[in-house]
């Protein structure tokens, strides 16, 4: 069963709102995390905590957030272990952030992205696996960079001494 979380605030929720219209037409299980009522939005950065825990809890494998850039949301989210949020303003971009970067998290601006092209974007990043498409040496060379920021962020969020 395809499952995904999907949350904005304020600024982008006629985003996702339409974003989520596709899910449900692809027969995706979508949680709606917030905001679902324009006229009482909960903030960017309670949307964007309640989706990174989503993850982290492996409730969901991926997810949306959306707010007036997609910078905040990615910031917020990526503040969490094992969260790897990319903000992103095109096509290429949010297939790049899955094949290259592994993100678990698309995050998009209401301010710039519109709705037909939040709908490619989303495609691409569920469609888009790690290294995927990448050539035989980027790949092998993706998969050693991997462990390393998988250290970097174990020192970061446990620091020894």
């Amino acid at each position: 069963m395809k499952k995904i979380f999907i949350g904005s605030d304020k600024s982008g929720f006629v985003l996702k709102e339409a974003i989520k219209g596709y899910l449900v037409e692809q027969q995706y299980t979508v949680e709606d995390i917030g905001t679902t009522d324009e006229n009482a939005p909960f903030p960017f950065f309670e949307v964007s905590q309640k989706g990174a825990k989503l993850i982290q809890k492996k409730v969901y494998e991926q997810g949306i957030l959306i707010c007036g850039t997609g910078m905040g949301m990615s910031v917020v989210a990526n503040k969490h272990e094992g969260v790897y949020a990319a903000a992103c303003e095109s096509v290429y971009a949010a297939e790049k952030a899955r094949a290259i970067n592994d993100a678990n998290i698309l995050c998009m601006g209401g301010w710039i992205i519109a709705p037909i092209l939040g709908v490619e974007m989303t495609k691409v990043f569920l469609n888009t696996s790690f290294t995927q498409n990448l050539e035989d040496w980027r790949a092998k060379n993706l998969e050693k960079a991997r462990i390393v920021v998988k250290a970097i962020e174990q020192e970061s969020f446990h620091p020894k001494g």
